[in-house]
């Protein structure tokens, strides 16, 4: 998710709609800013702590998350820039789903195996 801000607000947000699509987490890996910081305890905030989110706020432990956005970034780099911020967010989002159209994270819903390039067909149609 994309933000013009990363302030506690944004992180809010992106938490809520990650837990209302996913489901509640035990535990979550993040960095070390106070914008997350803030939002996990607004989160946890009057939940019994057995129920709390567990973070872990290390400084590799996020490198594998890191490692996975690497050839986007590199796609991105090229660029030169983006006029827009909504432009931004659209092409972002066209990127991120070839990237996992080539690592097989993407599923068709139909059940039978297609090709990634079928499966971009498909999609784009």
């Amino acid at each position: 998710m994309l933000t013009a801000n990363r302030d506690a607000a944004a992180v809010r947000r992106f938490f809520r709609r990650a837990i209302r699509h996913h489901g509640e987490p035990e535990r979550v890996t993040i960095d070390k800013s106070s914008a997350n910081t803030a939002a996990r305890e607004a989160l946890n905030r009057g939940k019994p702590e057995e129920e709390a989110i567990v973070v872990r706020q290390n400084k590799y432990l996020n490198n594998l998350i890191e490692q996975d956005h690497r050839n986007i970034k590199r796609r991105i780099r090229s660029m030169l820039g983006f006029k827009s911020f909504r432009r931004t967010q659209t092409l972002l989002a066209g990127i991120e789903i070839v990237s996992m159209l080539r690592k097989g994270q993407y599923f068709q819903p139909t059940g039978k195996p297609l090709s990634p390039a079928a499966m971009f067909y498909h999609l784009v149609a």
